[in-house]
């Protein structure tokens, strides 16, 4: 091999092993974040809805039955990439869809859902943030699946996928409808 070329041809497979890496992480980590919530109790909340601010919903209102709490945002690029797929499954899931409207002024999220529809069974709104730091959000979308006793069993950082909801949501789903958690 010319000795010219040596060093190009290391260059192309560094180049070629970062964009690897960084794919990989893409795919299998960076949404995988480990919650210390995992397996212990969802913690305790009552907000206001984003429809009825003068009323509150909490999970005491969903203690005894599985939800899904999807973390969402108007301002949220990747919520967009999530939501026609959160449109068109979640009343197939056969469990409450809660929407949690992070961070957000109640009017934009509204003429957001009326925009690009409305998945939710309910939504609740956390306009500073502060039950989210409960939750160890990290930015919207992020998506908690908690059991009937009240205890998280995923999270999900980062929009829901085809392949994540195939993948890691139903078979979930299915685990607890045995009652396996």
């Amino acid at each position: 091999m010319n000795a010219r070329l040596v060093p190009l041809a290391g260059f192309l497979l560094l180049v070629a092993l970062l964009g690897f890496g960084i794919s990989w992480m893409r795919e299998n980590r960076m949404s995988e974040v480990p919650s210390p919530l995992i397996g212990k109790p969802a913690p305790a909340f009552a907000l206001p809805l984003l429809a009825d601010p003068e009323r509150t919903f909490g999970a005491a209102d969903l203690r005894g039955k599985p939800y899904l709490l999807n973390v969402f945002a108007s301002w949220c690029f990747a919520c967009l990439d999530e939501h026609p797929l959160l449109m068109a499954e979640a009343k197939k899931l056969g469990i409450p869809l809660v929407g949690f409207n992070y961070k957000d002024e109640p009017d934009d999220a509204k003429r957001w859902l009326a925009r690009f529809g409305d998945p939710y069974t309910t939504i609740v709104a956390d306009r500073d943030g502060r039950v989210a730091i409960d939750f160890g959000v990290y930015g919207a979308p992020e998506t908690f699946l908690v059991d009937a006793q009240g205890v998280v069993r995923y999270k999900r950082i980062g929009a829901i996928t085809p392949i994540v909801l195939a993948t890691e949501i139903k078979p979930r789903l299915a685990e607890m409808a045995k009652g396996t958690p």
